[in-house]
């Protein structure tokens, strides 16, 4: 190919199975990355309310720990630095693994967020009702909080899609690292920059439009929160 803008090179990769498996490889690395940050957030959230310092203390270290520093230096000291110390880990276990540990530190405080926003007088009265924490969490907490903690978990997803580009560094086998390949081989910079930029522009514009279908269903799901009571006295007469 010439140096200039070649619209036949453009076109021709628009579609071009090694770039799609990139673009695959991005969106799987997403929901794992998001799946494992959910779990090992929410763990670290509820830690984070807990007035035992043995489980607070260490939950505010790794939020501060792991939102105060790169993603980039995270993936590096796991793919480089855990050989050192005798854990030797594959490419992917240690772009999955870097993604999960930081995602979770800022998903712990989106969902730390949600559920303080929830009225303690409510907690309250479902304990005066006979509701287990675990009960009241899942029944009364947690649904309210679903409506707070749903748009902003869509833009952290929205900004993973584009952050997995990162863990190329590494060598992962994602869409940039792919684009990066092919630019070396083809020599076509502007052209297959451009197709990636428009894989990332149609995978967020996807998400998008689910993440505004979630919204709406947790949004019709419960009224104002002054019904959280009434929920509460609901589960009392199925029990």
């Amino acid at each position: 190919m010439g140096q200039g803008w070649s619209w036949q090179g453009f076109t021709a990769y628009l579609f071009n199975s090694y770039l799609l498996g990139g673009a695959v490889t991005t969106v799987w690395l997403t929901v794992a990355a998001i799946a494992g940050g959910l779990v090992l957030g929410f763990g670290l959230a509820l830690a984070r309310l807990s007035l035992r310092r043995w489980l607070n203390g260490p939950a505010v270290f790794y939020i501060w720990l792991f939102r105060g520093t790169p993603l980039l230096v995270q993936l590096i000291i796991i793919y480089t630095g855990l050989p050192q110390l005798g854990l030797k880990l594959s490419v992917i276990e240690s772009a999955l693994l870097g993604l999960v540990l930081n995602e979770a530190a800022y998903l712990a405080e989106i969902i730390r967020g949600g559920i303080q926003a929830i009225p303690a007088g409510q907690v309250n009265a479902s304990r005066a009702m006979g509701l287990t924490d675990a009960q009241t969490m899942r029944y009364i907490v947690m649904p309210q909080a679903m409506r707070l903690i749903v748009p902003t978990l869509g833009n952290s997803i929205n900004g993973l899609l584009k952050t997995t580009s990162i863990t190329s560094v590494i060598s992962m086998e994602e869409l940039l690292r792919r684009t990066q390949v092919l630019i070396q081989e083809k020599f076509m910079v502007l052209e297959l920059f451009l197709v990636a930029a428009l894989y990332y522009l149609l995978l967020t514009t996807l998400w998008d439009l689910a993440q505004r279908r979630i919204e709406r269903y947790y949004g019709r799901g419960y009224g104002p929160v002054d019904k959280a009571p009434v929920l509460a006295a609901e589960l009392m007469e199925q029990r």
